[in-house]
């Protein structure tokens, strides 16, 4: 019997092949009006066959409206999962910013509550994106949301969400044969924490198939398609064009002995693994389906022989840097631009600089303590910065609950943007002092201390001490000369 579906969680079941909606916004590009009951109608054939779950999100054009007519106008919308996202603008925002966005999805989608809304966040120095999960988390005890996800975060800050009290159940991140980072640290921590993956991006912008077996390397500042100009800078940087080229010779040999296709055994692959929940496939309604292409999926396995032979291929390649949704927030950015000029117009920092005394100048994080024992954050005079003693406290919080290695990702975001706030970067510090309440706790701390300086290596020291404040694990304080 065919699988079609699997469970994020209690009660939400999904399609184990996703439709993605983004393309809409690509249809509707130059002021074309897609006529809603007429689109939504080619919805239909994909509920019919067993793939009912779509996805989409705030800024997919009238993505959102679309689902919402089928689910309302037709007789199988009720068989449908409409999952969606919210992807706000960097800076300060609010509670009644966050529950306008959730009912701006709920009218759009005619529905009284969303099944689920995945949440993105550009900046992670900026505790603004545990609020807003936190508001989200408030609406969803309201009723307004049944589920919550993530999108495009990254295995740290997963770890971050989950330990401090936010009920996730999936984060949808780039995951392919060429984009294996998902099946690293993230896998970790999703089967640590019970969150599954929602993989987009598994054909590589399409060039995962038989069209591109033996062609000549496209050029991406001449006709592509945003998706193309995308994927490609992730062949780039997986090794160019001549490795890929020998990995999809490989993938044609494994598809020959299935009779499918190259583009079936990419996402097969990715499909099956065990913390993955979903794949999605990008659809244009109404101008190309790729439905039995899908359906194909569940007609063969891939065997022992396939997956060591498909393994041993990627390793071909050169491992994609950094984390999941790194292609987002730094260089190198793996977007169709090359930056985030078609994403963002400005990254507001995270504190505003207060002018001190004798030429200094200073950055407060909002923790009571401070105006209570009378120090700041950290403290920029001439070249120099020095940051304080820094523990996982956001207001009146305390983030990333009884997990060491959480609490320092948290401590050092908040070092962090102090540090940019005050005009200087990470690769300015020059010291760091480590101080964890229990010795026994120094290597989950000292992980994380590695994975955000190791290519920097600033002096450091790591002591036991006693800390003050319950339940606070780690503190970490920084020296920075620019």
């Amino acid at each position: 019997m065919k699988k079609l579906q699997s469970e994020l969680a209690g009660g939400l079941k999904i399609s184990r092949v996703l439709t993605g909606l983004w393309q809409i916004a690509d249809m509707e590009k130059d002021g074309k009006v897609l006529d809603p009951v007429i689109t939504s109608e080619f919805m239909a054939p994909y509920v019919k066959a067993g793939l009912s779950t779509f996805d989409m999100a705030d800024h997919y054009g009238s993505a959102e409206i679309i689902a919402g007519t089928f689910r309302k106008k037709n007789t199988l919308g009720e068989k449908a999962q409409m999952l969606t996202k919210w992807v706000p603008t960097p800076g300060k925002s609010s509670k009644e910013a966050t529950r306008a966005a959730v009912e701006l999805s709920l009218r759009r989608l005619q529905t009284e509550s969303l099944e689920l809304l995945q949440y993105h966040a550009w900046n992670y120095l900026d505790p603004i994106w545990l609020d807003q999960l936190f508001w989200l988390n408030e609406l969803k005890e309201e009723g307004l949301i049944k589920n919550l996800g993530l999108t495009n975060f990254d295995a740290a800050h997963l770890r971050i969400a989950c330990t401090s009290g936010i009920p996730i159940v999936s984060n949808q991140v780039s995951h392919s044969l060429i984009d294996q980072r998902a099946g690293g640290e993230m896998a970790k921590v999703c089967k640590e924490f019970g969150v599954k993956v929602l993989a987009f991006g598994t054909l590589t912008g399409g060039f995962l198939s038989n069209k591109w077996l033996e062609k000549e390397e496209p050029n991406t500042k001449n006709g592509a398609t945003w998706s193309q100009m995308k994927y490609k800078r992730f062949i780039d940087a997986a090794g160019g064009w001549e490795k890929f080229q020998q990995l999809l010779r490989i993938l044609d040999k494994v598809a020959r002995k299935h009779r499918v296709s190259i583009a079936n055994v990419a996402t097969k692959y990715i499909m099956d693994q065990d913390y993955v929940g979903g794949i999605i496939i990008g659809a244009r309604l109404g101008q190309s389906t790729h439905l039995n292409e899908s359906l194909r999926l569940f007609d063969f396995e891939l065997d022992a022989e396939d997956l060591k032979v498909i393994h041993n291929a990627q390793k071909i390649l050169s491992p994609i840097p950094g984390d999941c949704g790194d292609e987002y927030r730094k260089a190198p950015f793996l977007t169709a631009s090359g930056d985030l000029s078609h994403h963002l117009e400005t990254m507001p920092k995270t504190h505003e600089a207060i002018i001190g005394p004798n030429g200094s100048t200073k950055v407060f994080s909002g923790t009571p303590w401070e105006p209570m024992a009378g120090y700041c954050r950290a403290v920029r005079k001439g070249n120099r910065i020095s940051v304080s003693g820094t523990t996982a406290t956001h207001k009146d919080r305390l983030i990333g609950g009884n997990d060491p290695e959480a609490q320092a990702h948290f401590v050092l975001d908040k070092i962090e943007g102090a540090i940019v706030s005050l005009g200087g970067q990470l690769e300015d510090v020059i010291r760091t002092r480590i101080f964890v309440n229990n010795i026994n706790d120094w290597e989950p701390v000292a992980r994380a201390h590695g994975q955000r300086f190791g290519h920097i290596q600033p002096a450091n020291t790591l002591v036991e001490a006693k800390l003050v404040g319950k339940g606070y694990l780690v503190e970490i304080e920084a020296e920075v000369e620019i």
